[in-house]
């Protein structure tokens, strides 16, 4: 067996072993769908170099906002962005700004190249990668403006709770690739993913929670600690979140502010 023999044989494993924070669905579409991106894919879907798999990212590829987007602007970054409600809403709402999406599910993806289309938006792309792999290697430390995580899946079953997105290591992750002073915004809508995801961010020394303290929750595991802000007048109600609120379910939102490196060195 060659050295290129047994990298190949190996590299499957690897891929194979790691733990994701989303399951794989049909990646079928529907014809109206099928003929969306067919004809409108090229203008908001961005192809990028793989490793092994459709939602992996070549490690070695670093993303160039500017040379995607054909300017310097600000960038926002959703993770997550299911059929694009969130994300076309600002497109079209700040066209002085650029926004990039990363989601998995393939049909999710054509509807918001739908949306996109529909609201004649220029300032928009979406790449089917899976966010915890790309964070990592795709982004130039300090390239993004703000990011938002909206509603992960919680996997609710306590032994799942190992796939869910948000943890200590993807929050470090995240705060390395967001500039000074930017935001990283956050909402789940189930309890039990709110606290731990607030134990998460704030154990990132790069990260500043500025409502520490505040919207204490008397089932939380430290019911002093809070650290919930208010419901960001940005972020759509989504069907998906409304029917969270029909249920009884309160949503939790979260606001980091990423700080000056040499004050997170400081807390360390």
């Amino acid at each position: 067996m060659t050295l290129n023999d047994q990298n190949l044989s190996e590299e499957p494993e690897r891929f194979l072993a790691r733990t994701k924070s989303f399951t794989r669905r049909t990646r079928v579409l529907p014809a109206n769908l099928a003929r969306t991106m067919e004809t409108e894919s090229h203008r908001f879907v961005v192809d990028i170099p793989r490793s092994r798999g459709e939602t992996t990212v070549d490690p070695s590829f670093v993303l160039d906002t500017a040379a995607l987007f054909g300017r310097s602007a600000p960038v926002t970054l959703e993770i997550g962005s299911g059929v694009g409600d969130q994300i076309v809403a600002a497109a079209k709402r700040r066209p002085e700004e650029d926004f990039l999406a990363l989601e998995v599910w393939r049909p999710g993806i054509a509807k918001l190249v739908s949306r996109a289309a529909k609201a004649e938006v220029t300032n928009l792309r979406v790449i089917e990668v899976d966010a915890a792999q790309a964070i990592r290697t795709m982004f130039p430390p300090q390239s993004i403006d703000e990011a938002w995580t909206f509603f992960p899946d919680p996997w609710r079953k306590a032994r799942h709770h190992k796939r869910r997105l948000v943890n200590e290591t993807f929050a470090c992750d995240m705060a390395k690739i967001l500039r000074e002073g930017a935001i990283w915004r956050l909402a789940t809508d189930w309890q039990d993913y709110a606290f731990p995801m607030r134990d998460a961010v704030e154990s990132c020394a790069l990260l500043a929670n500025p409502y520490e303290g505040q919207r204490c929750h008397e089932e939380d595991p430290e019911p002093n600690r809070g650290g919930f802000g208010p419901r960001w007048e940005g972020r759509v109600m989504t069907r998906f979140e409304q029917r969270g609120q029909d249920a009884g379910r309160a949503s939790f939102d979260l606001a980091m502010v990423k700080l000056p490196e040499e004050d997170g060195r400081d807390r360390t």
